[in-house]
């Protein structure tokens, strides 16, 4: 079984475990033949290099077979000296899943032998049984429905558009085209690899990132990070090496904490415990302090919300004490001071200011966040428990320099912390207070952070003590954002 350009390796010479002797160097062209047999990627001693990625020893070992490193390097899209690179350890580990992709089937290798796909050229699943239902193949259609069922509801479809734009009456089948169907039916599950590799804890890692970018630019979505969390679940079935299990476990804790995050966003409470709880159980399994206190802190912060502050205390100051396992000493110092800003809010919470403001310091002296810092706020807090104290002036500054780290960072802190700026300069009566709640309304009516519009009732209640007309219309307009 050979496609792609398994036809530039093939000839005649070796058996599929036994590599040929090397043959003398010649000047070499992309498709001048080696001497190997179609099936050369079938070798015994090639099972786990494919299974495990491991590119540089697959050249090596066509290098022992005959193949050159600038012949490697023409099949697979790639210049000698990176050949070269990789095989003497100097690129790292080959991790990509779009370079896999260019290197197995520049060789000729089917993409099922290093588990980047199950379905081989005749269209057969060669994955283990039951990752996929008996008897669905590449063209398997939903239970139900065969593929001319949806041939034909796409031509009646189809035709419907053509008879509206060339003037007939729209939404009319056309006879004798095609006949659509009332039910399309569900899709089979997408199964998964048998073997963990690399790239797929890559993959799921990015993918995550990615959600989290688009939370900080746009608000949360709370269906799609549960899903994401619920699909990264399924992973932790697929057999690996240890060390790629760890990986995966700690890939899969982060996406639960930001599913945890994006529902404590959307208010959903319950629902954000459960992830977060859920990610520092496999946090714990994968051994890595720094989720397991990521995990802590969204937890404690959410019970607090609930109404519940003594208990979020004390899960934020379990949070503390793990973060002193974080090997990173930048990590640790970053974590640890936002759990104990975060306990301050907890302790103002009941009433105990003084110890409050004494954990702001504490906080502060950890650590200081720099402009390309993505996480952690060391002057919102701050700002609140002003603001609470009627100390307008301080409450400003540290707001307004919440307002500057987040900016270009994240729309969604920057309007958050925009909110409790606009909040201080309403109270205290300046005419910028109006302007400034304008524009926290927009931002915050763009996003679909839950949160930040109840931070918006606040601002309601400062404006309702103005005086005109202005204010008591973006009084009116912020309850309706937050409802």
């Amino acid at each position: 079984m050979s496609y792609g350009h398994a036809h530039h390796l093939a000839g005649t010479g070796t058996t599929p475990s036994t590599p040929s002797t090397p043959a003398a160097e010649q000047p070499l062209k992309a498709d001048q033949p080696a001497t190997l047999a179609p099936d050369w990627y079938s070798a015994p001693e090639l099972a786990a290099v494919l299974g495990g990625h491991d590119i540089a020893a697959l050249y090596r070992w066509l290098k022992s077979a005959g193949v050159s490193q600038r012949r490697i390097a023409a099949l697979t899209g790639s210049t000698q000296p990176q050949v070269a690179d990789i095989v003497t350890g100097r690129r790292g580990q080959v991790q990509t899943y779009a370079v896999l992709v260019r290197i197995v089937e520049g060789l000729g290798i089917p993409r099922e032998r290093m588990g980047l796909s199950f379905w081989g050229p005749d269209r057969r699943w060669y994955g283990p049984p039951g990752t996929y239902p008996e008897g669905v193949t590449v063209t398997g259609t939903p239970e139900g429905v065969s593929s001319a069922m949806l041939r034909r509801h796409l031509i009646a479809q189809g035709g419907i558009i053509m008879v509206g734009a060339l003037g007939g009456m729209p939404g009319v089948p056309v006879a004798e085209v095609g006949e659509p169907l009332d039910d399309l039916g569900g899709l089979p599950p997408v199964a998964l690899p048998s073997r963990l590799t690399s790239a797929h804890v890559t993959q799921v890692q990015d993918l995550t990132q990615r959600l989290e970018d688009a939370a900080r630019a746009f608000g949360s979505d709370q269906a799609t990070s549960s899903d994401m969390a619920a699909r990264g679940e399924q992973w932790l079935r697929v057999p690996g090496s240890e060390p790629l299990q760890q990986a995966m476990l700690a890939a899969v804790a982060y996406r639960h904490i930001h599913a945890g995050m994006a529902a404590y966003d959307g208010v959903l409470y319950q629902r954000a415990l459960y992830h977060l709880a859920r990610a520092f159980d496999l946090a714990t399994q994968a051994n890595d302090p720094y989720l397991q206190t990521l995990a802590l802190r969204w937890a404690g912060l959410a019970t607090m919300e609930t109404g519940h502050p003594d208990d979020g205390l004390k899960i934020l100051q379990a949070g503390q004490v793990s973060s002193w396992a974080i090997p990173d000493r930048d990590q640790r110092a970053e974590l640890e001071a936002c759990t104990v800003m975060d306990s301050a809010t907890a302790l103002a919470m009941l009433g105990q200011h003084q110890q409050a403001h004494q954990h702001v310091a504490i906080a502060r002296g950890l650590w200081t966040p720099s402009p390309s810092s993505r996480y952690g706020d060391m002057d919102r807090g701050p700002a609140r428990l002003e603001l609470q104290r009627g100390r307008l002036d301080l409450a400003e500054q540290f707001a307004a320099a919440s307002v500057r780290r987040w900016d270009g960072l994240s729309e969604r802190g920057r309007t958050r912390s925009g909110i409790i700026l606009a909040t201080i300069h309403v109270k205290a009566g300046e005419q910028r207070g109006l302007q400034l709640a304008r524009d926290a309304l927009t931002s915050a009516s763009r996003l679909t952070s839950v949160r930040n519009r109840r931070t918006l009732l606040p601002l309601a209640e400062a404006l309702d003590t103005r005086p005109g007309t202005d204010a008591r219309d973006l009084a009116r307009m912020a309850r309706q954002i937050a409802a």
